[in-house]
């Protein structure tokens, strides 16, 4: 059986949504077993409603609730959340493998910093989410949030994990990287990506390719672009409004009149399969890289159908064996050697 966290009581639509993901998940995988914490009460009210196997489903009782509004470290150290019962689970039990949240995502890094811990050798943990792109693939964009303020070693270290990534998650060998910034030539960007990329071209075990722009992200042939978490997150989010205005748009001017619903039914499974192809929420989160065990950060408007596919993720992570890739990857690189102290 592979163990999994879930973090019932995270997101704007828990516990419902989450006792149904957890539900959905089991009825697909049946190697699942999930334990979920938060409000006992809460949790078993809405698990009522379906049917499941329980013997593969644990509740684990917690009274607190960590709101997005909570100072993330005074959270962490003061209240005996769901969150936080399930990171200190992580680390102690050794069985189990993964952590899945909707929660808040300040509390997310700060509790896999503070309580689970890092992978021997990593300065900060990374959000990394897997976006479509033009190829029918995935782009990883690494770091979108967890780290306003980067230094060079930050960066070349979110190269290795998300790499990393792609070659366990997603099958993708040798999977090339670059650097987001406001040029593709070498010389563009500030001190720090200039820095960054004389780095991270001389990096062993990295197939680094250069700059990118943020409207080549989901266009190049890049599997991993590279980013402070300040401008990844910008861009991630500025994806995401315009993949909804265009679907907005589309919807809007399909049904303005009869001969355009008429074409509508000529369009539909190319609509369909488009909606599918560009759909962030098949892969249920961000992977919050660099930590010690796989934790997935779903978005805190998650449905069921999300947090069923972020329990997916995490499963296949683990299975796939991402820490260990991350270590062997780490091992090829010296860092000190490559950067300086002061950076």
């Amino acid at each position: 059986m592979i163990k999994i966290l879930v973090d019932a009581m995270g997101g704007d639509n828990a516990p419902a949504a989450t006792c149904q993901g957890a539900v959905l998940a089991l009825e697909n995988d049946k190697e699942l077993y999930l334990i979920l914490t938060g409000r006992k009460d809460d949790i078993e009210r809405e698990l009522s409603k379906y049917k499941y196997d329980k013997s593969r489903l644990e509740i684990v009782d917690c009274p607190d609730v960590i709101g997005m509004n909570d100072i993330p470290t005074e959270a962490v150290k003061r209240k005996q959340s769901s969150l936080i019962a399930a990171y200190w689970m992580l680390k102690k039990e050794e069985e189990i493998c993964a952590l899945v949240t909707a929660g808040s995502t300040g509390a997310t890094i700060v509790g896999g910093q503070l309580i689970l811990g890092r992978i021997r050798g990593i300065k900060r943990p990374a959000l990394c989410p897997a976006i479509p792109n033009s190829r029918g693939s995935v782009t990883l964009l690494c770091d979108c949030g967890a780290n306003a303020e980067c230094k060079p070693v930050m960066l070349c270290q979110f190269a290795v994990l998300a790499s990393a990534y792609a070659e366990v998650g997603f099958n993708i060998k040798e999977p090339k990287v670059g650097l987001l910034s406001n040029g593709t030539e070498e010389h563009k960007g500030d001190p720090l990506h200039q820095e960054t990329f004389s780095y991270l071209s001389k990096m062993r075990g990295i197939n680094f390719v250069g700059n990118v722009e943020g409207r080549d992200i989901m266009l190049s042939e890049c599997d991993v672009v590279v980013s402070d978490g300040f401008s990844g997150n910008i861009a991630l989010k500025s994806i995401e409004g315009c993949g909804k205005l265009v679907l907005g748009v589309m919807k809007k001017e399909l049904s303005a009149s009869v001969s355009s619903k008429i074409g509508y039914l000529f369009m539909r499974k190319a609509l369909k399969k488009m909606k599918g192809q560009l759909d962030f929420e098949k892969f249920g989160g961000a992977l919050l890289l660099g930590l010690k065990k796989v934790v997935v950060k779903s978005h805190g408007s998650s449905k069921a159908t999300t947090i069923a596919a972020a329990i997916k993720n995490a499963a296949s992570i683990y299975r796939g064996g991402l820490i260990p890739a991350v270590e062997k990857k780490l091992e090829g690189v010296d860092f000190a050697a490559l950067i300086p102290e002061e950076e």
